[in-house]
């Protein structure tokens, strides 16, 4: 028997100083200083096998504060591609640090850590309630956005030179990381500036965070385009529909839209590879299932089978990610192709709303969810917290360490009972099944 690995997570944050000023909140319930809860992750849905119960640092308001937060400069930027509730989290932070604790002044950094650095002359943007009031009603971010790294200690020297003592960064696993780089060239210059995360992906692949803010919003937009494609595919004989949805690694938003309508007869992610061709073949289960019912929905994450195209892993974008492969005209071809050689006449309409996706409005609840995430990172901001990000995570807020955050990305575990649900929903493991189940796999050893 293979021994279970024992895995070590340290969860502490690291803070700038003893809090000694209290705080000038006065109208709620404040969160002890060093305030843990335990939470047993084994159903959390994580990857990681034998993880421990963990203790978190509960988010919230401290009854003492380490900034004098009338003196406080902040900056927020954001990184990365656009999501739902972007300009929610950036409205959040600024009507809380200027309306609760009266900062001197909130600056917002045009287009991503491109703004730090003095050649791209981009200019700063200070926010206020007056300029932020209305902007959680668009999507986008009003500040802009850019990809790649830039140099930490270049972004520290623009800090220092505008007297900043609290950096928000809102972005995604690599912006994570970039953030802990950032961190750790203050803490090696002995600076006194708190650096917090808001995570944010649209493909909700960040670990230890069980949904990350734009996700709910991203899947009640891709049912819409999944619906629009099952009238199309049923208006046609043999009519197939397929919708291409955003996840590089993780098939989340595509799994989710599936079990939300119903209607989609096979989902492909990038956790479960499949074949085209064989017993398990996707051609032949869907030409069985356009012989017996006439009409088909294909959903697919952009990552999935990456196995099956030429190989683009040389190349990468502007933050280390690997190109990937155009999966949807791949399977367009592949289904033409398969179609014609059995005679099998089709009509086949692909829709693509992976832009209209990013850039729409937060929904009601991520509006929610976004105000929670931003208050919680101002208050673990003025408390003196760094290095660290806000997260919900199996239902309570909580402070966790970059270091945490960027493992590993979080995908869907094809042997769980979510994954379970959306083969049943979509029925395509009964027809033929695209892979060998890995829970039949475990029940014959």
């Amino acid at each position: 028997m293979t021994k279970a690995k024992k895995i070590h997570i340290d969860t502490s944050i690291p803070t700038l100083g003893k809090p000694k000023i209290p705080s000038p909140l006065q109208y709620c319930r404040f969160i002890p200083q060093e305030a843990s809860i335990s939470m047993n992750l084994m159903d959390s849905g994580l990857e990681e096998e034998n993880l421990p119960v963990l203790s978190f640092e509960m988010a919230g308001p401290r009854p003492d504060i380490y900034f004098d937060s009338t003196k406080v400069k902040c900056a927020i930027v954001t990184c990365g591609g656009l999501c739902p509730g972007v300009n929610d989290v950036i409205r959040a932070i600024v009507m809380e640090t200027r309306y609760n604790y009266n900062v001197a002044a909130v600056l917002g950094i045009r287009y991503g850590l491109e703004g730090f650095i003095p050649k791209y002359k981009h200019d700063i943007m200070e926010l206020s309630p007056d300029n932020c009031a209305d902007i959680h009603q668009f999507g986008g971010t009003v500040l802009g956005s850019s990809r790649g790294p830039q140099p930490p200690d270049e972004i520290v020297d623009a800090l220092e030179r505008m007297n900043v003592s609290v950096l928000f960064i809102i972005g995604g696993d690599g912006t994570m990381r970039a953030a802990r780089k950032i961190r750790e060239e203050i803490e090696s210059r002995r600076s006194k500036i708190s650096v917090i995360g808001i995570p944010k992906t649209i493909d909700n692949d960040i670990s230890f965070v069980t949904r990350s803010f734009g996700f709910e919003s991203a899947v009640e937009k891709a049912s819409e385009a999944i619906s629009c494609a099952h009238t199309e595919a049923v208006g046609a004989f043999n009519g197939i529909g397929m919708v291409k949805v955003m996840g590089r690694e993780s098939g989340f938003i595509a799994a989710q839209a599936t079990l939300a309508l119903k209607d989609v007869n096979f989902v492909l992610i990038p956790e479960y590879p499949f074949e085209l061709l064989g017993k398990r073949g996707l051609l032949p289960a869907l030409e069985s299932r356009l012989i017996r019912r006439k009409h088909a929905v294909i959903v697919v994450a952009e990552g999935a089978g990456q196995h099956l195209l030429a190989a683009s892993s040389e190349k990468t974008d502007a933050s280390g990610n690997p190109v990937l492969g155009d999966i949807s005209t791949f399977l367009i071809d592949e289904i033409k192709n398969y179609m014609k050689e059995k005679g099998l006449a089709h009509t086949l309409k692909y829709i693509d709303p992976s832009y209209i996706i990013r850039s729409i409005p937060a929904n009601a609840n991520d509006r929610v969810y976004c105000g929670f995430l931003g208050q919680h990172a101002v208050h673990a901001a003025m408390a003196g917290k760094t290095g660290m990000v806000v997260s919900k995570l199996l239902g309570r807020y909580v402070h966790l360490p970059f270091e945490l955050v960027t493992m590993a990305r979080k995908k869907i575990d094809i042997s769980s009972d979510y994954w379970r649900a959306v083969l049943e929903s979509t029925g395509q493991h009964a027809i033929s099944p695209m892979v060998e189940d890995p829970l039949m796999c475990d029940a014959k050893k």
